[in-house]
Order: structure tokens, then sequence, then C-alpha cells
């Protein structure tokens, strides 16, 4: 096994979980950046979240496009990268069960609850750069 993943690159690294709560009218993105800050988690990323929103401005899949929702939407993931400024992808289900999802600008605002499990990877220190082929800041890994 530690041969095949010294072939593609792989290294082993220690995990540690932070479970954080935020409370009604938190708003999601701004208090997870603000913990791993406070922390000074260097390699920080959701692990599992769970909760409600009644509020959120996502970017499309077409990299520009910008929507807001307002309502009462269930979590049902909430998935990305925290260190470095962040990269964070949610998808959202309404009242009907519709799931919308994209990538989280901000405005996520809790309506009851949202139970998160923040993993940092120790040993690793995520951050971001240009990427003249996509345009935008891309992460990255440094050990």
């Amino acid at each position: 096994m530690e041969e095949a993943e010294e072939a593609r690159g792989v290294s082993t690294y220690a995990l540690t979980c932070y479970p954080v709560r935020l409370r009604p009218g938190e708003e999601i993105k701004h208090e997870l950046l603000n913990v791993v800050q406070t922390l000074g988690l260097r390699g920080a990323f959701v692990l599992t979240c769970v909760g409600s929103v009644t509020k959120a401005t996502l970017r499309m899949s077409d990299s520009t496009t910008v929507k807001t929702f307002e309502g009462h939407f269930e979590i049902v993931s909430l998935v990305g990268t925290l260190s470095g400024g962040g990269h964070l992808h949610i998808s959202l289900s309404d009242v009907d069960g519709h799931v919308i999802g994209g990538h989280v600008i901000g405005d996520l605002v809790v309506f009851t609850t949202a139970e998160v499990v923040i993993g940092n990877t120790g040993g690793v220190v995520f951050t971001r750069e240009l990427d003249t082929q996509t345009g935008y800041n891309e992460l990255i890994i440094n050990s």
C-alpha cells in the first residue's frame, strides 16, 4: 500500500476534527472562516454539515450567474476547503424537495441550526493562487 501511495504522490496526514454549532441568524461561511482563523487551522475543510438556512447567495455553474435564494431550505450537502480563504459548494432542498446548488458566495443565514464538523489536515497548508488557465484563485497544497 505504501508503495502505491508513494507512486501517486499521496501522503498520510493526521486529521483533527472541530465540531461547531451555528445558531439562528448566523452566516455560515463567515462563522466557519472565523473559526478557522481563530484556531489557526491551515488545512481545514468541511467534513460534514446538516441544518437549515433562510437565505443563500450562490454562483451558478456557468461561473458568472449569481442568484440569491430566500425561503426555508434544508442543507443537503456542504463541501469544500476553508483554509486559504475557502471554497465552498452547497446543495439545498426546498419545501417540495427540489434541490438547488452552487458555489457559495455568502448569505448562508442559519434558520434553526447548522451542525458542522470542520476537519483539519495536520502538516498541510492550503493557499490559493491565480490560475491563468481558469482565471480563478485555485487551491495550492503545501506540506
